[in-house]
C-alpha cells in the first residue's frame, strides 16, 4: 500500500530548556537561577563534606554567603522541618500501628522517630540552608542579563571563625 498524502510535521531543531521550578530548591539549587548547585558534594551522606558550599553559584555567580553568620537562621528552618517529619511519622504510626496508653507503642515510635531524624539530618540541614537562602534571594528570570547583588556585610577576615 502506497501512502502519498502523508502530512509530515517538522520537529523543532532547538531543545527548549526546562522551565525553572520552585521545586529546584528541594534539590538544593541556587534560588536566583534555579540551575547551579549550592553544595560542592551532591551526596549529602558524605558526612565530611555535607555542608561544604560553593562561595557563589557556578551558573549565575550569586553569592551564597550574604553576611557573616548568615546561616545561623537556617537552624530555625531545620527545627521546623524536624518537627514536621516527627508529626508526619507520628500520624503514620498512629494510622498503621496505633497508639495506646496500655503498652509501649509510643516509646517504640519515639525510638523509630529518633533513628529517622538522625538518618535524615544531612538532608534536613541542606534543605534548611536552601530554604533560608530562598527567603532572601528571589528567582530572577533575567539572571543571564543582570549581575547579582553583591553582599554588603561580608567581612572576609571573619569568615569561618566559628
Amino acid at each position: 500500500m502506497i501512502m502519498e498524502n502523508i502530512n509530515v510535521i517538522p520537529m523543532p531543531t532547538t531543545v527548549k530548556e526546562p522551565t525553572p521550578s520552585a521545586f529546584n530548591i528541594f534539590r538544593c539549587k541556587c534560588p536566583r537561577c534555579r540551575k547551579g548547585d549550592m553544595f560542592v558534594e551532591a551526596n549529602p551522606y558524605k558526612l565530611n563534606r555535607t555542608m561544604k558550599m560553593h562561595e557563589q553559584c557556578p551558573v549565575c555567580k550569586q553569592p551564597f554567603e550574604l553576611e557573616v553568620g548568615f546561616y545561623y537562621g537556617s537552624s530555625y528552618v531545620s527545627y521546623a522541618l524536624s518537627v514536621a517529619v516527627s508529626v508526619a511519622s507520628l500520624i503514620a504510626w498512629w494510622v498503621f500501628i496505633g497508639l495506646s496508653t496500655n503498652d509501649n507503642r509510643f516509646f517504640y515510635w519515639m525510638a523509630v522517630n529518633g533513628v529517622l531524624l538522625i538518618g535524615l539530618q544531612p538532608l534536613l540541614m541542606r534543605l534548611a540552608r536552601a530554604l533560608w537562602l530562598a527567603f532572601f534571594v528571589k528567582y530572577d528570570p533575567n539572571w543571564r542579563e543582570e549581575a547579582p547583588e553583591q553582599p554588603e556585610r561580608v567581612n572576609k577576615d571573619q569568615m569561618n571563625n566559628w
